[in-house]
């Protein structure tokens, strides 16, 4: 005799399969949210490695504009250091030359001729003094024409002027001093 059951067998699968799927759907929400919570913490290690680094480059970035800001000290005090050796080495080159001026000055004033003053702007050189006559001033300025020491000779002024019983021209002369090289100088010696 065939055997019939009459449990109600379709509500207890019913039941079962809902069960089933509870615990599967628990499952599935679990493992969602530990991949979610997995990848946060993996994104959070990387973003926090990611600002370690920046934060390095930062400080070397920092130490480099210090090193450049040095580098630049270093080189404005080369470049003043170099320019003070410049000129330095142009006094000492034109240290002989003033020597050479004077002396070149007694050489060519004429007889008659008595020098003031003297004052030096660069080359330019202002020559004050007193004449027996404004002839005496003109053969004064052949003379440092004629000069290899002294050049283009201008007359800024000739006065005559009365002292006592005699006439007297009082002048004023500007001059350009020439300069001569090292070995200029020595065949001029």
């Amino acid at each position: 005799m065939p055997r019939i059951n009459l449990l109600p067998w379709r509500e207890a699968e019913r039941k079962k399969r809902q069960r089933d799927f509870g615990v599967a759907m628990a499952g599935g929400v679990v493992a969602a949210i530990a991949v979610v919570l997995l990848t946060m913490f993996a994104y959070s290690q990387m973003i926090s490695a990611q600002e370690a680094r920046n934060a390095r480059l930062t400080s070397e970035i920092k130490e480099l504009e210090k090193s450049i800001t040095e580098i630049d000290g270093l080189e404005r005090q080369k470049e003043r250091l170099l320019a003070r050796m410049e000129i330095i080495e142009q006094l000492q080159k034109s240290r002989p030359e003033i020597v050479h001026l004077f002396d070149e000055i007694a050489r060519q004033l004429p007889e008659g001729v008595y020098l003031t003053g003297l004052k030096q702007t660069g080359t330019r050189v202002e020559v004050r003094g007193v004449a027996q006559s404004s002839t005496r001033v003109s053969a004064l300025m052949r003379q440092i024409d004629a000069s290899e020491w002294m050049a283009d000779p201008e007359v800024d002024r000739v006065e005559t002027t009365q002292s006592g019983a005699s006439r007297q021209a009082e002048f004023v002369v500007y001059l350009k001093q020439e300069s001569k090289g090292e070995d200029d100088m020595e065949i001029g010696r």
